[in-house]
């Protein structure tokens, strides 16, 4: 392919290859081959709805039959129409305020390129605000390439390598070809004026991981603190315009399923001598009893370093990143992942390749910011994921990890690399990050999902299912491994198949043993209901059990008050708090028997008004 060269408004910043002058803001179409991406365009072309195949952002589902992206060519370029002159709250497409301050619609601008490979991509922005404004530039599959501040009249160029290749998108089942280049810009008042495409050799650092590092979609009118991010879409930020990253990484992968679901297969018919690999599981392979840290799921990594470096290519380990999971037992830090941190840094002293130890920076991280502070970092009311400000925090570690290889380091002193080789090419990686990013993302007051408008919600919502709809035997009283299964889906902790013998009376096999074992990890079990050895699974749960269990995980989740009631005192002295606390939210009150059964249509009741 031949330099593609776009000149949008009237003024032209570069002429060394033929120019296409772009005077009216044109819809994307694969005729025509490059054009702009709006609410319209996405309907009528069904393969500009799939997020990996384009920008990755999507109208917000109120929005989807709307058209909201005004764009308009002016001298400096194009830019959304309702963003001229704004400072503070943006405008719905009728002129109305948005209900969040900050949320911002991208200018999305697509591009052909006819084969795959690696691209040098150079964008040339303008400031047409009146009052500075913050804007950032997103290449390929939502990377961050650059952040900063534009003046009015400020001309701001941003280079970056965009990697373009097949993926298998979410909720499909084969490969499908990319061969474009997209850009999306956000700012008030920011213009793309020039962009210029052209085909490079350089190297590529790959990325297989699951949903915490994958490139995720965000819903627009854009808000960085209610956008899914993986960390492996943001690590562009910190590098230079020498290097690609190819992120293979999706939601829902272990270290097998990477595999078996073709993910790894496109990233390895790709890889080529020189290129890097890396590598972060965890987060699902816990859940399954043949991937424990020192079995399946080390066996797996094991596997893939030998056939990266058959290749010729480099690969580095890196650590699963923390959660927000504190024990709402006893205020502590619930590190769930601790043992699969220590798999990956002795499988790497043992193979002699780099670790990146990304669980030990967000871990140390979340726990000098506590629970409360720490959300601001992920996304609403989720404490695995993480949004824009997490994503590009934790990008941040990687890329210390990165520039910090220097041949040895590594587990009781041991070199981190095979040999003189591989430590030249581990050192050498180091060259191409770029300290610092682009400065500290500091979360704004947007760490909230969307409410819809006023004027949207006689829209339908898309089908919903609410929480235990169904349920079954709704009068009959309900049995303490009953009501686990409940909590651990309202609260949204990690649920586990793995069981690991701690009660006599629960066999790995039974159907709620994985329950039993979620819930004794992230200390929703008291202890005193557990005498003897014994969770006693088939016993009907009282009130006050009850509420013991489910504030247990509600305060590991969120801050609790407490409101004393007269009949406090008839609960056993290890639920009494839990009571107080469930009468401060309205979920008893001194008509509640506490030392009485609980309806299952009860439980649901409560559970479902905790449901994050």
């Amino acid at each position: 392919m031949s330099v593609l060269h776009f000149q949008f408004g009237n003024e032209a910043y570069a002429k060394e290859a033929p120019v296409i002058t772009v005077t009216q803001p044109l819809p994307y179409s694969a005729e025509q081959g490059w054009g702009f991406v709006t609410e319209k365009i996405r309907r009528e072309q069904e393969l500009l709805r799939l997020p990996e195949l384009n920008s990755g952002f999507e109208p917000v589902w109120w929005y989807q039959d709307e058209d909201i992206t005004q764009l308009e060519m002016r001298e400096e370029g194009c830019l959304i129409a309702d963003c001229i002159g704004t400072n503070g709250a943006g405008k719905n497409y009728d002129g109305k305020e948005w209900e969040s301050t900050g949320r911002r619609i991208p200018l999305l601008f697509k591009a052909d390129v006819k084969k795959e490979g690696n691209y040098r991509i150079k964008v040339s922005l303008t400031g047409c605000a009146e009052m500075e404004t913050e804007a950032l530039l997103f290449l390929g599959r939502r990377h961050l390439a650059w952040k900063g501040i534009l003046q009015y009249g400020q001309r701001q160029m941003v280079e970056g390598i965009v990697n373009v290749s097949a993926i298998v998108p979410r909720g499909k089942t084969e490969m499908y070809p990319d061969t474009t280049v997209d850009i999306a810009l956000i700012g008030k008042g920011a213009a793309l004026s020039g962009v210029q495409i052209e085909p490079v050799e350089c190297p590529v650092i790959y990325i297989g991981g699951d949903s915490t590092v994958t490139d995720q979609s965000a819903d627009y009118p854009y808000a960085p603190g209610a956008s899914y991010s993986g960390w492996g879409q943001m690590l562009l930020a910190y590098l230079d315009s020498r290097i690609a990253v190819s992120n293979h990484a999706h939601s829902g992968l272990t270290t097998e399923s990477f595999r078996e679901e073709g993910h790894y297969a496109i990233l390895y018919d790709r890889l080529k001598a020189g290129d890097y690999v890396l590598l972060q599981f965890a987060h699902n392979d816990q859940k399954l009893d043949h991937l424990k840290a020192e079995e399946g799921y080390r066996e797996n990594l094991d596997r893939y370093i030998s056939e990266i470096r058959k290749k010729g290519a480099y690969p580095i380990l890196v650590t699963p990143i923390a959660r927000n999971t504190w024990k709402g037992l006893d205020g502590s830090y619930n590190d769930l992942l601790a043992e699969y941190a220590e798999a990956v840094k002795r499988l790497g002293a043992q193979r002699k390749v780099p670790v990146v130890d990304l669980h030990a920076a967000s871990r140390a991280f979340v726990l000098i910011k506590g629970l409360e502070a720490a959300k601001q970092w992920f996304y609403p009311n989720d404490f695995t994921h993480s949004n824009d400000y997490g994503a590009y925090q934790a990008a941040g570690w990687v890329a210390q990890g990165l520039a910090g290889f220097a041949g040895k380091t590594g587990l009781d002193g041991e070199p981190e690399v095979a040999d003189e080789e591989s430590s030249a090419a581990y050192t050498g990686l180091a060259d191409f990050v770029r300290r610092g990013g682009f400065g500290c993302w500091v979360p704004g007051n947007d760490c909230r999902v969307p409410e819809i408008p006023d004027e949207m919600k006689g829209k339908s919502a898309p089908a919903a299912e609410i929480l235990f709809e169904n349920l079954e035997r709704p009068d009959e009283p309900l049995k303490r491994a009953e009501a686990l299964p409940m909590m651990i889906q309202a609260l949204k902790f990690f649920p586990t198949n793995v069981y690991n013998d701690m009660f006599d009376d629960v066999i790995g096999h039974e159907w709620y043993a994985g329950a039993v074992e979620c819930a004794w990890q992230n200390g929703l079990i008291p202890p005193e209901m557990t005498e003897e050895g014994k969770f006693l699974p088939e016993a009907e749960i009282t009130m006050a059990e009850f509420l013991a269990m489910l504030m247990n995980g509600f305060r590991g989740r969120m801050r609790t008050q407490e409101k004393d009631i007269s009949t406090q005192e008839q609960a056993p002295d290890f639920a009494r708090k839990a009571v107080r606390e469930s009468a401060a939210l309205g979920l008893i009150d001194e008509n509640t028997a506490l030392n009485g059964p609980v309806k299952r249509k009860d439980a649901a009741l409560m559970i479902r008004r905790l449901a994050l």
